[in-house]
Order: structure tokens, then C-alpha cells, then sequence
């Protein structure tokens, strides 16, 4: 698909909105997970996208690889040779407390057994726990002085063979590691031949993932979260639509950073969006762009093996009797699924990949913006 917008012109537009913000009444329950809040309220004071100075000052780094993901599960070995079977992710190594899989040669994601209180009796518990990015210009010493001159507190974690980070929390206390490039990032130059300790829950697909299609980054106030990323990691906004900001993580992937907006009148009221009493952030859901991509043959591929296989077009139209209706995920400009993994994450599966990232951007622009 050639893209709507150019990445210029993508980063002047202002009112795009994105998906998996749980709030599209709208759209029906095949939308569960599309537009932000503000894509039919956009320029209202409760969507205000005037920018907020800076939390402070830009790094200059630049992020140049995803090391991992993190995820907390109940049971990390169902979790692992599900994502290997659907998704074609290749298992480096496994143990009695964790699983690591390569993604691809591009990025990795590491399950690691829950024995918290919480997933006691709850198979179906699954968390990020925290996400580690490689940066360029690598020093330790210099990266952990730029930490502190900001107000982090870093704390190292170093393998011992080359590998170097450090932890830090994000506004919300969410766990951001920033590492070099000797970790998980260079063992995937080699091939990934661990045996799988549980067998596949079904027919593998023959999918490959081949694109971090958005991290769905749900925070108390996306306008300080967006700031924080992009002037500590270099990640590239593209719009404020009032309740989300869509990041570029570089050549990684994307991410959609979505929250309270600190400019609502009614930002932090009691039991608002913006809450203190609701602080933290999670990871919701997470979209990661397959090949081959066909749209009837994904859903069949997915209920053929007992999945749900939600559609998300992230986009909507005027129905003859006025009502929005969800797009046709044939017509579409932006096409994926929602299912649910083992341990019951929401999951989606899209067509995008590196050279159309800005399909979901261009699919979802409000409809205040297609008036322009």
C-alpha cells in the first residue's frame, strides 16, 4: 500500500488518531479497540493539544534497537510455544523461570513465570512488566551522568560479557531499561536452536513477524509520557490528537502513548481520566505486523485453530441513516485482528510492516481533519 501521507506531512498533522483506546462507543463491538477519545471531540477543551514545555532537555540519543520485551506470565511455556506456533517466533532458551523467543531477527521478548500472589489459581494472567531499548553513542559512565542531570535514578544491570544497562522509571513508575547493543540485540546474529519444553498448541501458520506495529501505551498523562520518551530515546511524535501521541521508536516500531490530557479542565477530578488515584501505566495491547498477509485467510487461519478474530479497522464511515459504522476490513486502509493468548493477553495482528508504517496513522485522521 502506498502511503496516504508523507512522513512530513504526517508529522504537521495535527487530530490523527490511532488505535486501542477503549473508548469508541461508536464504532460498535467490532471497534472495541480503535480511536483515541478525542477523534470525534477534536479542538474541544477537554482535547486540547496546545504542546507543554518540555520535561527536560533532549538527550540526543537515539533509540537503534529493541533488546526485549518483558512480559510477567502464569505459565511461560504455553505462552512460548503459542507465539512460536502463530506467530513464527524461534525459542533461544528456556528454563523452570523463563522463556526467551526471537522475534525475527529485529527484536526479542522474554516470559518469565509469574509466582506472585496475584497469578496464583489465575492461568490467565498476563503483564509487561517493562521494555529495554538499545541506544546509540553508548557510554556507560557518560549515559548514567545524562541520567542523573535530569532527575533519574539509575540502576545498573550488567551481564558481565559486554552487556551494560540501566533501569530508570518513566512518570509513571513504569520500568524502562536502556542498554548497548551486546545483549539480547547481538545474540540474535546467531540462530536460536533451543528445544521447546512444551509442545505447540496447534498447526504452526507459517506467519512471520516482520514489524512492531504499536506498543498500545496506556499512561495518566500522555502529553508528560510522550515528552519524556522522546526527549530522553529520540523517538519522533507524529500527532497530538487530545488524548494520544503516536511516537516512531526510531526504525524499531511504534508506539502510541495515550492518557489523561494534564490540559482537560477536568484532568485529575476524582475518578477522571487523569486520576491520581488511577496513576500507573500498562501496556494494554500490542500489535506486531505479519507476512503473508491475507485478510480472509488470517481470520480462517486464526478460528481454524479455536482463536477469537476481532476486527480492527481503526476507522469508520456514515452509514445511510447517519450512524458510524466500523470500515470494511477488505476496503480498509488499516487491516488487523484481536485475539487472546494462553495466558489471556490481547494480541493483535495486523498487515502492517516497516515500509507502510503510516497506514494507521493515515486510516484514523478525525473527522474534523478530513474536512481540511
Amino acid at each position: 500500500m502506498k502511503d496516504v501521507l508523507s512522513r512530513r506531512e504526517l508529522l504537521r498533522t495535527v487530530g490523527t488518531a490511532a488505535i486501542g483506546a477503549p473508548v469508541a462507543a461508536a464504532f460498535g463491538s467490532t471497534a472495541a479497540f480503535a480511536q483515541g477519545r478525542c477523534m470525534l471531540t477534536f479542538g474541544t477543551p477537554a482535547c486540547n493539544t496546545t504542546p507543554i514545555p518540555p520535561l527536560f532537555e533532549p538527550t540526543g540519543w537515539k533509540t537503534t534497537a529493541l533488546d526485549h520485551l518483558l512480559f510477567r506470565v502464569a505459565d511461560h511455556r504455553a505462552e512460548a510455544a503459542f507465539y512460536a506456533a502463530l506467530m513464527g517466533w524461534t525459542l533461544r532458551s528456556i528454563d523452570e523461570t523463563q522463556a526467551v523467543l526471537d522475534v525475527g531477527d529485529w527484536g526479542s521478548v522474554v516470559f518469565r513465570k509469574d509466582s506472585s500472589e496475584a497469578a496464583a489459581g489465575n492461568p490467565r494472567r498476563a503483564v509487561v512488566e517493562s521494555f529495554c531499548f538499545a541506544i546509540d553513542r553508548w557510554n556507560a559512565k557518560e549515559v548514567e551522568a545524562e541520567l542523573r542531570r535530569r532527575g533519574l535514578a539509575p540502576v545498573a544491570d550488567n551481564d558481565g560479557k559486554g552487556f551494560e544497562s540501566f533501569h530508570v522509571k518513566d512518570p509513571d513508575g513504569f520500568d524502562l531499561q536502556i542498554a548497548n547493543a551486546n545483549g539480547l540485540v547481538r545474540a540474535r546474529r546467531t540462530p536460536a536452536r533451543a528445544t521447546a519444553a512444551a509442545p505447540p498448541p496447534f498447526a504452526p501458520t507459517g506467519w512471520k513477524t516482520v514489524w512492531l506495529d504499536h506498543l498500545s501505551f496506556s499512561v495518566t498523562n500522555y502529553k508528560e509520557s510522550a515528552s519524556f520518551y522522546t526527549n530522553l530515546l529520540g523517538w519522533t511524535p507524529t500527532y497530538d490528537e487530545g488524548s494520544q501521541n503516536e511516537c516512531l521508536i526510531g526504525d524499531v516500531g511504534d508506539v502510541i502513548i495515550r492518557g489523561g490530557n494534564p490540559l482537560d479542565p477536568n484532568f485529575g477530578a476524582r475518578g477522571g481520566r487523569g486520576s491520581t488515584a488511577g496513576r500507573g501505566a500498562r501496556i494494554d495491547h500490542i500489535s506486531f505486523g505479519i507476512q503473508p498477509w491475507d485478510t480472509d485467510g488470517v481470520k480462517a487461519e486464526l478460528e481454524k485453530r479455536g482463536l477469537r478474530a476481532q476486527i480492527d479497522t481503526s476507522s469508520k464511515h456514515l452509514s445511510p441513516d447517519g450512524q458510524w459504522v466500523p470500515d470494511d476490513i477488505h476496503t480498509a486502509a488499516f487491516k488487523s485482528y484481536h485475539t487472546q493468548t494462553p495466558n489471556g493477553y490481547n494480541l493483535q495482528i495486523s498487515y502492517v510492516t516497516k515500509d507502510n508504517r503510516l497506514a494507521l496513522a493515515n486510516a484514523v485522521k478525525p473527522v474534523q481533519r478530513r474536512q481540511d
